[in-house]
């Protein structure tokens, strides 16, 4: 019988030469074959992940499992699985397998040319969408930027939840790549004529509108090179043009800080995500860039991550 997802994987005397009791290899047995496989590669959600690798394998939801666990699979499905399961072995990131990661309750589209979307950057939406809240009645939609859009997981939930507050994002990046799968993802959510799509470096695709951005935000590349041996082994499969910034991991946040004011309109924000341990750096250089008010907003971990200021009025 064929072996089951992540099987040959096993440690020698633990590879079942058929399903438990031999029968057929159902959703229950590759699932359980599967988990113990990713379990003993080290893998923190080794059940989840099973999981959601044999939902994607049979274009199910993953609690749809659960009505069929005593279905057994057919052989084109094992394969796929099988596929599916030793991609994650290699440490290969869930999103990059399955095609979509969730982020801001919203479903996007991600491959390997986009960081995968991480729940301490929704910080940085929350505090953009509470900038738009604070603005006074009465005052013009705002215009908005996002810089390194990657994905467009930003710019999307800023457009989806910005309300009548918003006019406009316009999302930025360098690769070609990178604003494909933005494009994708913003027509997936309607958002075409709220989203606009630039390639270019940092702020320069911005001049026609400096001086009048409301809010600029950013995840830019943060982590400096030395830290490279220390990431999980699933974040080095992220392109490393969107992580690594230089020996110290300032590198592009000092020249998006030097930036800011020539396009923000006074009094505009400012929010730029950050590394943990960056905090004293970036205060200094935001007051050196001349921008006011300089603070840090922590994420659900205690750790300092998002950096907001704003030009002067």
């Amino acid at each position: 019988m064929a072996r089951a997802a992540g099987e040959a994987d096993l440690p020698a005397g633990q590879r079942p030469a058929a399903a438990p009791g031999g029968g057929p290899w159902t959703v229950r047995a590759v699932l359980a074959a599967a988990a113990q496989a990713l379990a003993h590669r080290g893998i923190a959600e080794a059940r989840l992940d099973a999981e959601w690798l044999l939902a994607h394998a049979l274009g199910l939801g993953r609690l749809d499992l659960y009505l069929q666990m005593d279905r057994p699979l057919t052989g084109p499905e094992r394969a796929r699985y099988r596929a599916a399961v030793r991609r994650r072995l290699a440490r290969e990131p869930l999103a990059y397998i399955t095609g979509s990661a969730a982020f801001y309750s919203l479903e996007l589209q991600v491959d390997r040319s986009v960081l995968v979307p991480r729940p301490e950057t929704e910080l940085l939406v929350d505090r953009a969408l509470e900038v738009l809240r604070a603005r006074p009645p009465g005052a013009p939609p705002a215009l908005a930027a996002d810089v390194g859009t990657g994905s467009g997981a930003i710019a999307i939930a800023l457009a989806r939840f910005g309300g009548e507050r918003l006019a406009e994002v316009h999302a930025i990046d360098l690769s070609a790549e990178a604003l494909a799968l933005a494009r994708a993802n913003v027509e997936r959510h309607g958002l075409s004529g709220r989203v606009v799509l630039h390639q270019g470096d940092l702020v320069g695709p911005l001049a026609p509108w400096a001086g009048r951005l409301a809010l600029l935000v950013s995840n830019p590349p943060y982590v400096a090179e030395h830290e490279r041996s220390a990431l999980p082994p699933e974040v080095l499969h992220e392109p490393p043009a969107a992580l690594f910034a230089g020996p110290d991991g300032l590198a592009v946040i000092r020249r998006l800080l030097a930036a800011a004011p020539a396009v923000l309109a006074p009094g505009g924000t400012v929010l730029v995500e950050i590394g943990w341990r960056q905090g004293a750096a970036v205060l200094a250089l935001a007051r050196a860039a001349g921008l006011a008010e300089p603070r840090l907003h922590r994420d659900l971990e205690g750790h300092e991550r998002v950096l907001e200021a704003r030009r002067p009025a």
